[in-house]
């Protein structure tokens, strides 16, 4: 078996032989076996043991997998926490808790040491029944290739990566060299509970299926291989659309351009999804069939309030042409919209332009019209450029965000006005773009108070509107400079 091994640990784990591996031993069969698999081959490893604190055999358990350790010359270390604590804080079943803790420790310890990798012993009965767990809750093709030898980055660690020789391995092998090799593996009793769903599929599900072919569990490995060999096919093509549709990524949130997925087939965009939000929440394990299909729904048919909640605190939103998945708590970014500070106030000369945040600026200059240049204005399909008739107003232009409670009186409502905050939930202004969103103002004659002449983007006031008469007008025109990103 160590033959067959040193293959798998160079060009499938991708091990050297000149740095350590953290080796995550419980005393069972399959991690003695791959701590002894490990030092055998010459690789540089060390121990490290969780008590999870379930069963009172669990400390002579952590001294027997120590002597081990020992019996090889290599460093232990050693950890205790309350599993049943954990599951009841973090409302999480024994088994997932567990796990969790266990892998949380691994890594922890993996980088106080500077280890390569953490490895555990998997081993090829583990893949069977991983490929049925997934196949039974609904699964693509992500699921049914079960695990891999390397798998790298991991909710635990983005830099070291989760590794698992043994995966080729069958138990019986296994107990077969524990046994030549004088190791006495401890025997941890919950293994039979089939309350455990993986335990059910250990001694209910798999002998029945081999009881139909005797070579069940073999078919079931072999297909999981396969699958892997498309699934990396398929990969190529995720990380070719991932870098055509991505627009933008930060700390907690990936921004796409929706018009790019929409171009996508059904296929290319659930593996897209998949990415992403795996992306988002490494540890995610239940982002099922349903939860994938809302967000094809949302894709495809977006709701009105274009912002749905996904699950594990992932939230989905459409904004223009950027379609966001982020954290609850993410903040993401604005630079693709104008944006000015509440409080900020700017006078804008014409002619004169205005420099706001992210590359945007405002600009405005006046010049004289021709009727057939009227023609031109009155079909302008451009909203961030404007023609205001300057016998209307009274200069200079004024910027600023928009002041509570104030109204808007739009062209083409004959001069009928409405709250500005209406106004843009009419027009689909995104939510958080709002209260920064920059207005063009004018001050009233004869007043203290201030007319809104232009909102950029949407529409100009009616009353600033370019008629039959006008013949000087400001031409205000809002653009992203083009040494902007």
């Amino acid at each position: 078996m160590l033959d067959d091994l040193v293959s798998i640990l160079k060009h499938e784990c991708l091990l050297d032989q000149q740095r350590p591996i953290l080796v995550g031993v419980s005393g069972g069969p399959d991690s003695l076996c791959l701590m002894d698999v490990l030092a055998q081959a010459g690789y540089s490893i060390i121990v490290a043991h969780l008590n999870h604190g379930l069963r009172l055999e669990a400390d002579a358990e952590a001294l027997k997998v120590q002597q081990y350790a020992q019996r090889l010359d290599v460093p232990f270390l050693f950890g205790k926490t309350d599993i049943p604590a954990i599951a009841k804080r973090d409302h999480l079943s024994i088994e997932e808790a567990a796990r969790h803790e266990r892998y949380r420790f691994l890594f922890s310890q993996a980088e106080k040491c500077g280890a390569q990798a953490v490895a555990v012993g998997h081993t090829a009965d583990d893949q069977v029944e991983t490929v049925l767990m997934h196949l039974i809750r609904g699964a693509g093709l992500a699921g049914l290739k079960g695990m891999v030898y390397r798998w790298q980055p991991t909710p635990w660690s983005p830099e070291i990566p989760l590794v698992r020789p043994l995966l080729g391995v069958w138990r019986e092998q296994i107990l077969e060299y524990v046994d030549s090799h004088g190791y006495q593996p401890v025997f941890d009793p919950s293994n039979l509970d089939t309350g455990f769903f993986r335990n059910r599929l250990r001694h209910e599900l798999i002998p029945t299926l081999e009881r139909y072919n005797p070579n069940a569990r073999l078919l079931i490995w072999r297909t999981a291989d396969l699958l892997l060999e498309d699934y990396r096919l398929i990969e190529q093509l995720i990380s070719e659309a991932w870098q055509g549709c991505l627009h933008k990524e930060g700390a907690g949130y990936l921004g796409y351009s929706y018009r790019k997925i929409l171009e996508l087939s059904p296929g290319l965009q659930r593996h897209l999804i998949r990415r992403a939000v795996a992306t988002l929440h490494p540890d995610i394990r239940d982002f099922d069939f349903e939860a994938l299909q809302r967000v094809l729904g949302f894709i495809n048919t977006p709701s009105e309030r274009k912002e749905i909640d996904l699950w594990g605190g992932i939230t989905l939103s459409l904004e223009g042409d950027i379609l966001w998945l982020a954290l609850q708590d993410a903040d993401l970014p604005r630079d693709h919209w104008p944006q000015i500070a509440s409080k900020e106030r700017y006078e804008l000369d014409v002619p004169g332009e205005l420099h706001l945040a992210s590359g945007w600026v405002l600009s405005a200059e006046e010049s004289t019209i021709s009727e057939r240049e009227l023609d031109e204005i009155h079909g302008n399909s451009d909203p961030y450029q404007a023609w205001i008739d300057l016998r209307t107003v009274n200069l200079p232009l004024l910027v600023r965000s928009r002041l509570a409670g104030e109204r808007f009186a739009p062209l083409g409502m004959d001069g009928v006005s409405l709250k500005v905050s209406d106004f843009m939930v009419n027009v689909k202004l995104p939510r958080r773009a709002r209260p920064g969103w920059p207005l063009v103002c004018v001050k009233n004659t004869g007043t203290q108070g201030e007319e809104i002449v232009w909102i950029p983007g949407y529409r100009q006031s009616h009353r600033t509107r370019v008629i039959t008469q006008t013949s000087q007008v400001n031409l205000l025109q809002l653009k992203k400079s083009l040494d902007t990103p």
